[in-house]
C-alpha cells in the first residue's frame, strides 16, 4: 500500500494572551472541504505521540489539528512534570477551554476544512476537556 502524501506544519494561534503551538495535518492529493479533527494531548503535552496521532488521521481524510492545551508548546520530561501542567489547566478550566476553542477556530477557519463537520479526540489529559462550543 502506498503511503499518502501527508503535509504537516506547526502552527501558532493564541487564547487569552498565551501563545499557542499547535501541529496540523492533511493529505495533500485530496481537494475540497473535509472532516476536521481536534487532537487533545495526553499529560506530556503535544509531543511526537500526538502528532503521529494528527498525521494518522490525515491519511484517513481529515484535517487534523493537534492542539496546545498548555501554551508555548510546552512538554513535560518527567510525570511530575506533567502532574504539574495538566493540573495547571484543570485547576484554570476557563482558560482551557479557551485554548480548546482557539484550536477549534484556527481548525474551522481553514480553507479545506468543512466547518460543519469537526469533530474531538482525546488522549488520557485530553479526555477531560469537554468545552462547549456555544
Amino acid at each position: 500500500m502506498a503511503t499518502k502524501d501527508v503535509h504537516t506544519e506547526d502552527v501558532v494561534y493564541s487564547a487569552d494572551g498565551t501563545t499557542l503551538k499547535g501541529h496540523l495535518a492533511f493529505e495533500t492529493a485530496q481537494s475540497g472541504k473535509r472532516p476536521g479533527v481536534l487532537v487533545v494531548h495526553e499529560w506530556w503535552g503535544l509531543s511526537d505521540y500526538i502528532r503521529r496521532r494528527a498525521r494518522m488521521l490525515a491519511e484517513l481524510g481529515y484535517v487534523a489539528l493537534a492542539v496546545d492545551m498548555y501554551g508555548a508548546g510546552a512538554t513535560a520530561a518527567t510525570p511530575d512534570e506533567a502532574g504539574k501542567l495538566m493540573n495547571g489547566v484543570l485547576s484554570a478550566m476557563p482558560a482551557g477551554e479557551a485554548r480548546f476553542k482557539a484550536g477549534y477556530e484556527l481548525l474551522k477557519g481553514r480553507p479545506n476544512v468543512d466547518a460543519e463537520r469537526i469533530a474531538a479526540i482525546g488522549y488520557c489529559f485530553g479526555g477531560a476537556i469537554r468545552p462547549s462550543l456555544q
